[in-house]
């Protein structure tokens, strides 16, 4: 399992030792193809479900509805808001997650129930 956005900000230490700050991981400008990206982003597979929102934690004083929920494409994970951060701050993605991204042509992979109910029960224990 691989978490996309794994910033101290946004990820319990439950999970894990994280990459490092959100602010050490931005760009002066969007990718080139941003909007794929974020579509893909968009079309995740649910793992968990947060109601409410949460706060930009780069101070924008914008929140996102459901950024707490995680959702995945069977490889990595990544928060409900992922996509805020890339759009509205260009927060970089990991470069091996952009790859496949691109490699799948921006398209969400098939839903395999297994792997996403092991991942969702992970998710779940460390919440």
């Amino acid at each position: 399992m691989k978490i996309a956005d794994f910033y101290e900000e946004l990820w319990a230490p439950s999970y894990g030792p994280p990459r490092g700050s959100i602010r050490d991981h931005l760009s002066p400008g969007p990718y080139e193809d941003e909007q794929q990206v974020l579509r893909y982003l968009r079309a995740g597979h649910l793992l968990f479900s947060a109601m409410g929102s949460s706060q930009d934690v780069l101070g924008s004083g914008r929140s996102v509805l459901g950024g707490d929920s995680v959702y995945s494409d069977g490889e990595w994970m990544w928060r409900g808001d992922l996509w805020f951060y890339v759009r509205t701050h260009h927060l970089t993605l990991p470069d091996e997650f952009l790859r496949e991204i691109r490699e799948a042509g921006y398209f969400m992979t098939p839903e395999d129930t297994d792997r996403l109910a092991a991942l969702s029960a992970y998710v779940a224990d460390r919440w």
